[in-house]
């Protein structure tokens, strides 16, 4: 017989982490490296801008319209917020502060107004539309704040938060941007970066809030399958788009 117990809070978010694992594309060392041109960044970022940069606070508030209990309405409350309005941090929306940041890399705001999505990234963004407004709002909680706001250093990232990480100072957030790989290669000003800043201001107890909210939601053995297979189709849709925007570059797999 299968299984008919919901698994613990950490046998469910152990699997979940198995995926997170993953979500390591083979092109990243190139596009975070000093050998990437600017025109293969600018497909890069508009890509990202078009697929959740620019929306990610509509994503958000359809699954707060979803009405989930008041705690995760407050979480979400707070993330649309700051996203909407970087009212947490530096006052600016966070898909503005991300145009900003572009133009310090000398593009400019109308590269990203019409944005021709790429057929995979167009898969996955139909899939975000879906996860958020055609799934159970546990679904979409875990598609958008585990898997498209966390990374493949999950793990690392909720072990500093768990042992009580004080936040970084002001001086700890200017260290990140000055090595920053668009500071760092690209020549970008260390003052276009605000949306560095506003994501180091408020990311601490972030990625343990995101994992609590999941976890505590998904209580039964349906809604920890129907969120491992949101974020096990999340994957390999991820994966997809960054294999599309790696072949737009011109890039290949070196095996």
């Amino acid at each position: 017989m299968g299984r008919t117990a919901a698994r613990s809070p950490r046998s469910f978010q152990e699997r979940l982490l198995v995926l997170m694992d993953r979500k390591h594309h083979w092109a990243w060392p190139v596009f975070s490296g000093n050998r990437i041109t600017r025109d293969q960044l600018k497909i890069h970022f508009q890509q990202e801008f078009a697929v959740y940069v620019r929306d990610f606070p509509l994503l958000l508030g359809r699954l707060y319209a979803q009405n989930p209990p008041d705690e995760i309405r407050r979480e979400l409350a707070a993330n649309l917020y700051e996203e909407e309005t970087g009212g947490l941090s530096v006052g600016r929306s966070h898909p503005a502060l991300f145009v900003e940041m572009m133009k310090g890399l000398g593009l400019t705001a109308a590269d990203f107004d019409r944005v021709r999505l790429l057929p995979a990234s167009r898969a996955y963004r139909q899939w975000l539309d879906a996860a958020t407004s055609r799934r159970s709002w546990i679904e979409g909680l875990a598609v958008m704040t585990v898997f498209v706001e966390g990374s493949v250093k999950e793990r690392q990232e909720l072990a500093g938060e768990q042992a009580g990480h004080h936040p970084k100072s002001p001086e700890e957030i200017e260290a990140v941007i000055k090595n920053h790989p668009l500071v760092r290669f690209h020549g970008v000003d260390p003052k276009a970066m605000d949306l560095i800043r506003a994501h180091q201001r408020v990311e601490h107890g972030h990625r343990l809030a995101a994992w609590q909210m999941v976890l505590r939601a998904a209580a039964t053995p349906a809604q920890q399958r129907a969120v491992h297979a949101a974020m096990q189709k999340s994957l390999e849709l991820w994966l997809r788009y960054r294999d599309g925007v790696a072949k737009a570059c011109g890039m290949k797999r070196e095996d």
